[in-house]
């Protein structure tokens, strides 16, 4: 009874003690833009990781994926509704990649339409299911069935669901979105002109030009009806068809081009701020890491320009510090720890095997290190060598496929900082061609 009673006091200190660390983490001035430092070396260390029966104390329980708040992981969706009353499918995309799978989404969230959902492999990470193949043969993403009608392309899906459920406050064809939705386009011609096509200096220049002239349109349009969204205060199908490339944009151009689109166009910077108080939007949002390397294979390469704004965003973005980066401005939720715990001990035995460190013990020690950080707020030291496996996991944290966007930057930062304390090698390039190495085959369970 002594033992268990000092076990007990013991975690609840613990539990404390990465409130208390984390909370302060969080509430640090944020650095600018393209400023990045190496993370400081603490000066107390924890002695031995934890294990996973002690790690999982901190776990916290799967939140309410049917009835709760918008989250990557839910295969249905009720909002209080019953089950039986579900007339809609939506097939999207198994790791959230998809811009035109985030749009349907939104708008689903949005209009607390029930749903059920299917997710399916992209081309770029993995073999399209047959079964997906056979109801849509080009394998083309995303889909929609209502009441067993199937549909395809994202701006025939939003129509097809307005006619049947009713606009989102206006509808595709109204007189404010229809110019909306073709400022859009124009938006996201000239940003695939800036990043998608090598360019020499000049060229560059020009096309950043062209880019940041549609920007501010975008930015005066959002002025138009005194924001902070498209049509003034209520978010709309409009909002939903910039969200998922505006999104997309202002990563991008942040890695590869050292380009603040946030900053640059302020109302592009409300919008978003206005998007993070809905759950709606928080529970499909990215991170910039993830959207900087999930791009490449989808749009067929992404171009820097190598300028030292460009490159110091890059590291910022590879090698953090990850609180800083400018792709939220929310203030993270409380017990990131436990939503960190939970979703990686839910998925560890795939975790080791997909990694390309053959000692799996040596991985999974480092990887409870790392967690040892994320619960006490201290840094605990890996095995010897560990590094590149660590780096590698690093490196392949999904948001929100894994977890919400703060939890994510919590967990990276304690992979580099555990990395850090054993070397300097990094796993495997991350592809850009293809990412076959996230194929979610791997990961079901």
């Amino acid at each position: 009874v002594g033992v268990s009673l000092f076990f007990m006091r013991t975690l609840r200190r613990l539990r404390a003690a990465a409130t208390t660390a984390i909370a302060a983490s969080w509430t640090q001035q944020r650095l600018s833009p393209f400023q990045h430092s190496a993370c400081a070396q603490p000066s107390a260390m924890a002695t031995k990781a934890l294990t996973w029966a002690e790690l999982s104390q901190f776990a916290t329980p799967e939140p309410d994926r049917v009835n709760g708040p918008t989250s990557s992981q839910a295969t249905l969706r009720l909002f209080g509704q019953r089950e039986d009353q579900v007339r809609v499918i939506l097939y999207r995309d198994n790791h959230a990649w998809c811009p035109y799978c985030q749009k349907i989404w939104m708008y689903l969230e949005e209009k607390q339409i029930p749903y059920r959902i299917a997710k399916v492999t992209m081309f770029c990470y993995g073999e399209k299911e047959a079964w997906y193949k056979k109801i849509v043969p080009s394998g083309m993403l995303p889909a929609l069935s209502i009441d067993g009608k199937l549909i395809t392309e994202s701006d025939e899906i939003m129509w097809g669901l307005e006619q049947t459920f009713g606009p989102l406050v206006e509808g595709m064809e109204g007189s404010n979105v229809f110019p909306l939705r073709r400022l859009e386009r124009l938006l996201f011609r000239a940003w695939c002109d800036w990043l998608c096509r090598p360019h020499n200096n000049s060229s560059d220049a020009s096309a950043r030009k062209q880019f940041v002239a549609v920007a501010q349109q975008v930015g005066k349009a959002l002025d138009a009806k005194g924001g902070p969204y498209f049509l003034g205060t209520q978010l709309t199908t409009a909002d939903c068809v910039f969200i998922p490339y505006v999104e997309r944009m202002a990563a991008s151009l942040y890695y590869y081009k050292g380009y603040d689109l946030k900053k640059d166009v302020p109302q592009i910077g409300r919008w978003f701020a206005a998007l993070e108080t809905r759950s709606t939007y928080i529970g499909t949002q990215s991170d910039y890491h993830t959207h900087c390397h999930d791009l490449p294979p989808q749009m067929g390469g992404c171009y820097t320009n190598n300028t030292p704004e460009a490159q110091s965003a890059a590291r910022h973005v590879d090698e953090g510090p990850y609180n800083t980066i400018p792709d939220c401005a929310h203030d993270p939720r409380s017990n990131l720890a436990g939503e960190v715990v939970a979703r990686v001990q839910k998925h560890i035995q795939n975790i080791l095997k997909a990694n390309p460190d053959g000692d799996k013990d040596k991985v999974d020690a480092a990887i409870r290190a790392a967690l040892t950080q994320v619960v006490t707020g201290g840094p605990c030291a890996p095995p010897a060598g560990s590094d590149a496996a660590l780096r590698y996991i690093r490196d392949r944290v999904n948001v929100p496929r894994d977890m919400s966007i703060h939890a994510g930057k919590v967990f990276r930062q304690a992979l580099e900082d555990s990395a850090a304390m054993v070397g300097k090698k990094g796993g495997p390039q991350i592809p850009t061609r293809h990412r076959r190495d996230q194929d979610p085959l791997a990961f079901r369970l």
